[in-house]
Formats: C-alpha cells, structure tokens, sequence
C-alpha cells in the first residue's frame, strides 16, 4: 500500500510539473504540447497516474489493481498538492495564472464538468494503452494536446491547479470528483466496449 501511494505521489509530481510549463507558457499549443513531458515520464517510469490506470478496470479488476488504483490516486493528491503549495511561494506567477484558470473551472455546470472529464478519460487511456501495447510515443505527444486544447478536464492536473491557485471550497471539491468520476467514465468506455464485443461475438 504505501509502495503504490508513493508511485502515486511521483505520478503526482510529474503532472505538477507538466501543469507548471503549461501555465508559464503565453501560447497555449506549446504549454500543451510541453505538458506532454509529464505522461511520457510517468509512462517510462512506471508510476501509478489514476488517469492512466483506471482504464484498465475492466480488464484487470481484482483487489490488487483496485488497491494500486485507489492508493495511486491518494498519492496523486497529496504529490500534486505538495508541489501545488511549493509553487505557490517559489513562483507566485504561477499561482496567479493558475486563480484565473480555476476561477473558470468553477464557473462550469456540473454536466459540462463530469462530460469533458469523460472525453478527457478517453484519450488518457487511448494515449496509455497505446504506450503499453506498441511502446510508442505518439499516443502521448498527439492525446494530451489533444484534451488540453479541447477544453476537457483531467482531474490529477486540476488538483494541481487548484493546489498552486489556493482556491480551497466546496464547489472545487464537488468539481474535482465529478471530473474524478467522469475520467473513470471516460477510460472504461473503449475496453468495456471491446470485451463486450468480445462477449457478443463468443
């Protein structure tokens, strides 16, 4: 348990520091093609992204992926919000642009949050599964603009967000666990679509 919640906190660290570039970055394309860096290191490393794992449910749900999934996402918390305060008083810069993005977030309808979680989930696993399956790049350095462009949320890089902005309320809890749930949604859907048709076609 505390081996997973400690990958889980490296996993954390690394979408810090992804979200970091991304919002010192005045061009939102590079910000979010550099944000890239944060999957590739995290999918090289082997550590435990609740975005990037909770796809993989449907295929492998016996207690010790549940244990890995649910410790990984305690240490994504704790990795982002460490790093999220650290920020906070090295880069004050940071902070600023980050008050601005979640004051936004919040402004969203609970449906439009738990939706853009869900299509955000989609390329997450897309771009982890191709990295498992093929060993290759492109599902990361294509996906992950991809969601950041689209407007969809990513619940580990808005606990980071909302760590480095200081905005602490009901409303951002409320908002983080809806896009939680909706990237759970949204990571299941292709592998549970396909081993349905598996099902169908036996």
């Amino acid at each position: 348990m505390l081996r997973d919640t400690l990958s889980g906190v490296s996993a954390g660290i690394c979408i810090a520091l992804g979200g970091s570039v991304f919002l010192a970055t005045d061009n939102r394309v590079v910000g979010a093609v550099l944000f890239s860096v944060a999957l590739l290191c995290i999918c090289m490393k082997g550590y435990a992204l609740f975005t990037g794992k909770v796809g993989f449910v449907p295929e492998d749900h016996g207690r010790p992926a549940l244990q890995l999934l649910l410790a990984g996402l305690l240490g994504n918390l704790i990795g982002t919000f460490l790093c999220g305060q650290l920020l906070r008083l090295g880069l004050p810069a940071l902070s600023d642009a980050a008050r601005t993005i979640c004051a936004a977030k919040l402004t969203q309808a609970p449906a439009a949050a738990l939706i853009r979680g869900v299509f955000c989930g989609i390329l997450m696993y897309l771009a982890v599964s191709i990295w498992k399956e093929r060993q290759s790049p492109l599902g990361i350095l294509f996906c992950i603009p991809v969601f950041i462009l689209s407007g969809f949320e990513h619940s580990i890089a808005d606990m980071f967000y909302f760590a480095v902005s200081g905005i602490v309320s009901l409303k951002a809890f409320v908002f983080l666990w809806l896009v939680i749930i909706g990237n759970a949604l949204g990571a299941m859907l292709l592998p549970g679509l396909n081993l349905w048709g598996k099902g169908a076609k036996a």
